[in-house]
């Protein structure tokens, strides 16, 4: 398995943050408000849950009075953030997970997994500990995230320093979760994406707040030094001139993409056997059928 992140750095990043939670906790806020709403959606009581990449515990906030969950186990990668969640807490390694099999009935993460490295090894986890008909909800960062602020900084470390270093993570596509989730072996998949856009005065007052939710740069070959002060400024420069609005602030996009799933079960719907239809395609579409290979006039 290739490593693309550091998993030491993302665990430092998370702990820093747990330090001032609620200073810029306004993105992870709206993914687990989102994961909650959708839960709504499913009329069913959860004995026993996880919140995997639980923070201060946001998304248990979020499920107050919502979802028909009993009781929720909260676990982050670091132990600062697993000491200030509610509930039965732990820290842990989204990548190597410690639960039995069949332990939970859902399981739900907001915006962590997008840092592992081995994102179909961790779905599959995630899979083998729901219990049979157990449902999995979760978001992370797509691949349109902080588009405009990496290209402002590769720009501006060519010009600069003469070449260009991994300046922001990459992140998944999500034309391929779907088929990442039935490898992993669940059933019924749904993947959708959306896309959470918000303004700052400049470039500098956006790393600021990456810095404060963790989510600064954790891939493994990432240039270690410093970066210089006129690559940082010039970065600034284009990040304005590319894509400043006329009221003189600059988006920053983040792609939040939404994974539901089921764990399989002999109860769920099955995809009819091939050949086994009962009706035309052609009339159901009010055409005309023709034979293979013939021309229609």
């Amino acid at each position: 398995m290739i490593e693309v992140f550091d998993p030491r750095s993302v665990r430092r990043h998370r702990t820093r943050a747990a330090r001032h939670p609620d200073q810029a906790d306004f993105l992870v806020r709206e993914a687990a408000d989102r994961l909650a709403e959708r839960l709504e959606e499913v009329s069913r009581t959860f004995p026993l849950a996880l919140d995997l990449g639980c923070r201060d515990g946001l998304l248990a906030g979020a499920l107050q009075g919502r979802g028909g969950i009993e009781t929720l186990v909260s676990a982050d990668p670091s132990p600062n953030f697993a000491a200030l969640a509610p509930g039965p807490a732990l820290a842990l390694e989204p990548e190597a997970l410690p639960f039995a099999p069949g332990t939970f009935d859902l399981v739900m993460s907001a915006l962590a997994l997008h840092w592992v490295n081995d994102l179909p090894g961790a779905l599959l986890q995630l899979r083998q500990a729901l219990k049979p008909d157990g449902l999995l909800v979760v978001s992370l960062l797509g691949g349109e995230t902080l588009h405009e602020l990496r290209e402002a900084l590769m720009e501006a470390e060519i010009e600069e320093e003469d070449g260009a270093s991994p300046r922001v993570s990459p992140f998944a596509d999500g034309r391929d979760l779907g088929g990442l989730l039935q490898r992993a072996g669940f059933a019924l998949p749904v993947v959708d994406s959306d896309t959470v856009t918000a303004t700052y005065a400049d470039a500098l007052g956006l790393m600021r707040d990456l810095r404060a939710m963790g989510e600064t740069n954790a891939v493994k070959e990432r240039r270690k030094t410093f970066t210089r002060r006129a690559t940082l400024a010039r970065a600034a420069a284009i990040y304005q001139e590319k894509f400043g609005q006329a009221d003189g602030r600059i988006p920053a996009s983040f792609q939040i993409i939404t994974l539901t799933a089921w764990a399989p079960h002999e109860s769920q719907p099955k995809p009819l056997r091939r050949g086994s239809a009962t009706t035309r395609l052609a009339d159901a579409l009010g055409g005309v059928e023709k034979p293979a290979g013939e021309k229609a006039p």
